[in-house]
């Protein structure tokens, strides 16, 4: 779970990780990994006996997730910079695909104004 975590900004160094949004994917399917994390996780804690425990562990997850992806606000290597925005939304994705997240988590761990920039960036990119 955590290597899950701190591997999503490297979506970000991927040259085929552009959000398009005529299909509401990614390029290179990277949006897949929203519905593959919540249901692996679930599934994975429900067959090891942890059930009552799923929430907590995406928590954690999520809070892991966004400190990943905020430490890339702070590179200034144009490569990292190009498809962070990308990887925003991927994260947008994991919440809004969780049974078992919600916004106000993502709210407590990430700044929704980045998000909701990375919306725009990639609508505006694309026209």
């Amino acid at each position: 779970m955590v290597f899950v975590a701190v591997s999503i900004p490297k979506l970000a160094r991927m040259d085929s990780t552009v959000y398009k949004t005529a299909y509401g994917a990614h390029a290179n399917n990277s949006h897949c990994l929203a519905q593959a994390v919540n249901t692996l996780f679930a599934a994975l804690f429900t067959y090891c006996g942890r059930a009552q425990d799923i929430e907590e562990r995406l928590k954690e997850f999520l809070a892991l997730a966004s400190s990943s992806l905020l430490r890339l606000g702070r590179e200034n290597d144009k490569d990292v910079i190009k498809n962070r925005d990308a990887t925003y939304i991927l994260l947008h994705q994991i919440v809004v695909q969780s049974p078992f997240l919600t916004m106000d988590l993502l709210e407590a761990c990430f700044p929704y104004a980045l998000i909701r920039n990375a919306y725009h960036a990639v609508h505006k990119a694309e026209q």
